[in-house]
């Protein structure tokens, strides 16, 4: 036996021990790997090329995947939104709503919404003006107006927001007293604090539209909340008090002011009458001084008789002293007057028939008459 048939199996193993069988064989690798590749895609088996099964299903592969590539890149855009469109990065276009279409992997999409109101609250203490502080908070409503800036020029818009409406209301706060921040001023703090913060992230460059502005409280510290309350109060019932006088006023002042014009009406009317009164006297007496120059006896006896036809008319009691007598007639006209009204009626304290005539009658005019006829007689006779 030979040194490489010693106990070698047939030759399997080399004088140093090792396994002498042959390497595999290539080709028949190759043969069986492609028969299992045909087997898959449907192909043929044997010892052919195996190209005919891939070339029937390579055109409907690439189909789908186009297909399937396309469909990725649809998308809608909401009447309230719109889409900024980055391609390979860098800002392309902007595409409002509708169904639109980009390459995927090409193009990044990002749609915002630019007609929703988001809210942002801000609740803090402030330093006021006078030196007080104060507990202030207030609610921003906004919104993402351009969407480019909003996603491209600033990295956090929105923190940007918070910390700006922030400041501003610290600025606005600082600016008013503190009776005007928890009272009447709060309308106009949030006016002011809307437009500053508006300029403020117009220049940051947000994109962020600020919609309103609203105080939702204002209130001191709670160490002094008791004694502002009464403040409060004590200025509430100051209003209160000033709104009832002058309503007070505005019930008053008219009546004052139509009896203010009744009385300037009334002094005007008594100075016309008097100005009338007073011409129509200068007038008679210049009229009668022509009269008294003509005749001063017969002036002069006309005024005495009018005088007495005055007094006569105004008196009640009449004495007479009778012609070539010591007696004196007294005539009691208001009780002759009295009669006259009620001729039954006697009073009890009326004179004896001896010393009144009957002739008189009831009639005080009469009697009035005949007295100046008496006086005009005897006037005469001198």
């Amino acid at each position: 036996m030979s040194w490489n048939d010693q106990g070698n199996n047939n030759g399997s193993r080399d004088p140093w021990g090792r396994n002498n069988n042959p390497p595999p064989d290539i080709d028949k690798l190759i043969k069986k790997f492609r028969s299992q590749i045909n087997s898959i895609f449907g192909g043929g088996s044997g010892d052919g090329d195996g190209g005919g099964g891939i070339k029937k299903i390579l055109p409907s592969v690439l189909i789908a995947i186009v297909l399937l590539y396309s469909a990725f890149g649809i998308y809608t855009v909401d009447a309230q939104e719109e889409a900024v469109i980055l391609r390979f990065g860098k800002y392309s276009i902007t595409k409002g709503p509708g169904i639109h279409w980009n390459p995927p992997f090409v193009d990044n999409r990002f749609i915002v919404n630019t007609e929703k109101l988001f809210t942002h609250t801000t609740n803090s203490s402030m330093l006021t003006k006078d030196e007080n502080i104060v507990n202030v908070e207030v609610a921003v409503q906004y919104k993402r107006s351009n969407p480019v800036f909003f996603l491209l020029e600033a990295s956090a818009p929105e923190d940007s927001l918070a910390q700006a409406s922030e400041a501003e209301l610290r600025h606005v706060v600082g600016s008013t007293t503190m009776d005007s921040t928890l009272t009447v001023g709060r309308e106009q703090i949030a006016m002011d604090v809307k437009s500053r913060l508006q300029t403020r992230l117009n220049t940051y460059k947000t994109g962020i539209e600020v919609v309103a502005v609203s105080i939702r409280e204002s209130r001191p510290p709670e160490a002094v909340k008791e004694a502002f309350d009464d403040v409060v109060k004590a200025r509430e019932d100051e209003v209160r008090l000033r709104n009832e006088a002058e309503t007070y006023a505005n019930e008053v002042v008219p009546i004052a002011r139509g009896e203010a014009k009744r009385a300037v009406e009334d002094a005007e009317g008594y100075k016309q009458k008097v100005i009338s009164e007073a011409e129509g006297e200068a007038s008679r007496f210049n009229q009668l001084l022509v009269e008294y120059s003509k005749s001063p006896e017969v002036t002069r006896q006309r005024l005495y008789l009018d005088a007495v036809q005055s007094v006569m008319n105004n008196s009640t009691k009449v004495m007479i002293d009778v012609k070539e007598g010591n007696n004196i007639l007294y005539l009691p006209l208001d009780q002759i007057a009295a009669a006259s009204l009620d001729p039954n009626r006697r009073s009890r304290d009326e004179a004896p028939s001896s010393t009144i005539p009957t002739t008189l009658g009831s009639d005080i005019q009469e009697i009035t008459d005949r007295v100046i006829e008496e006086l005009r007689r005897r006037q005469e006779r001198r």
